[in-house]
């Protein structure tokens, strides 16, 4: 399983931009996926990128506002969060897995980072 370790998560205004990065070693061949889970909520996918960075998919609560990337060089995915709403606030992991699917983009995530919080408060 590989490591993941996310970073960038502060508290923001609303309105308000961030970027938050996923960083592992050997993961130039996983899909990876950004998800997050608020107090008292199930955790929900947010965006994800295909391997070659050619595929992404986000969530519909934040489409238009977020945007994945993914750095094979440097072996970092980025999520660019823009527009933040409270409704944003959660802690933000990432995760991988083999493949990409549009059909069924949040499911078979086998490797996690810790997380990161990212709050959202005027």
């Amino acid at each position: 399983q590989l490591q993941l370790v996310e970073s960038g998560g502060a508290l923001v205004q609303p309105g308000g931009s961030l970027r938050l990065s996923c960083r592992a070693s050997g993961f130039t061949f996983y899909a990876i996926g950004w998800f997050r889970q608020a107090p008292g909520k199930e955790r929900e996918g947010v965006a994800c990128i295909s391997s070659s960075g050619g595929k992404t998919t986000y969530a519909d609560s934040v489409k238009g506002r977020f945007t994945i990337s993914r750095d094979n060089v440097e072996n970092t995915v980025h999520l660019q969060m823009n527009s933040l709403k409270p409704e944003d606030t959660a802690i933000y992991y990432c995760a991988a897995r083999y493949y990409y699917s549009d059909y069924d983009p949040w499911s078979d995530f086998a490797s996690w980072g810790q997380g990161t919080q990212v709050t959202v408060s005027s």
